[in-house]
């Protein structure tokens, strides 16, 4: 059985665990209010830009262009958006599983990755795959900035017929405390989707409709990037903070069992020394 004064070390070692889960509760909170209204702010504006794109594209006769073009798909580009640090549930681990599945059903030495964040990275460096880009530290300042540098890549990757699809696997972003992983593809865009979509509004256009088509395409990729960059943000910060909440209640659980343990040492101990009391008196 441990010793009274083991037991108070625990504690004590249980009580400053707490208050560091506590704090990284705190903080995960208030960048989540943050993330969160990045989310809903983005989602709304890449619903309408793939709706104008909807109408530019039943207004063409001929819809033409690079990213629309369908190939077979024997070069797969994987654009996997992990974290850059743990201690948040199995939000990375769910990511990862998912995306290591869609790669076996895709067996190609060709096949490459864009890992986004370093736990991506890590792991599938350790595992000898072909990482052809990696990006780190994206989410302690996101901006569009760090999308665009993604997407202009990929848009030229697929553009010179380098690779024959892009697909995005991230956490999208539901609730504090769900976050549900996505497997989307983001080239080749559907051209039945854009010219099959409800919205059917008679714009003016001061420029051809092809020549405003062209430059809305790398803008919807960019922009459908961001929004699953600011997702994974949102659902990571929502993961710690639950994540951290239950290490924090767990912590609670542990200090009152050691603290019940620690006083019936003491209990133990006590009576102990009340018995050798009495029998050094019966003694005498």
């Amino acid at each position: 059985m441990a010793s009274l004064l083991d037991i108070r070390r625990r504690i004590r070692s249980v009580k400053n665990t707490q208050q560091l889960t506590k704090a990284m509760k705190t903080v995960s909170a208030a960048k989540l209010r943050r993330a969160q209204e990045r989310v809903f702010s983005a989602r709304p504006y890449a619903n309408q830009l793939r709706k104008v794109l909807a109408d530019l594209a039943a207004s063409i006769e001929n819809v033409t262009h690079p990213l629309l073009e369908t190939r077979t798909e024997e070069r797969i580009l994987l654009v996997v958006m992990s974290g850059d640090r743990g201690l948040c549930g199995a939000f990375n681990s769910n990511l990862l599983k998912a995306a290591q599945n869609f790669l076996h059903e895709h067996p190609s030495q060709s096949n490459g990755l864009y890992a986004v964040g370093k736990k991506g990275r890590d792991f599938f460096r350790r595992r000898e795959a072909n990482i052809v880009s990696d990006y780190v530290n994206f989410f302690s300042k996101l901006d569009l900035g760090h999308a665009r540098d993604v997407s202009q890549k990929i848009v030229e990757l697929y553009t010179e017929a380098q690779v024959d699809a892009v697909y995005m696997v991230y956490n999208e972003f539901k609730s504090v405390i769900q976050q549900r992983v996505v497997l989307e593809k983001l080239l080749p865009l559907g051209r039945v989707e854009l010219q099959e979509s409800e919205s059917r509004i008679d714009y003016i256009y001061e420029q051809p409709p092809q020549e405003i088509f062209n430059r809305l395409l790398p803008r919807y990729v960019e922009i459908e990037v961001y929004r699953a960059l600011l997702e994974s943000a949102a659902s990571e910060h929502g993961a710690r903070m639950a994540a951290m909440d239950t290490a924090t209640r767990n912590a609670g659980e542990m200090i009152e069992s050691l603290t019940l343990g620690m006083n019936r040492v003491r209990q133990a101990a006590i009576t102990r020394e009340i018995i050798e009391v009495v029998s050094g008196a019966g003694a005498l």
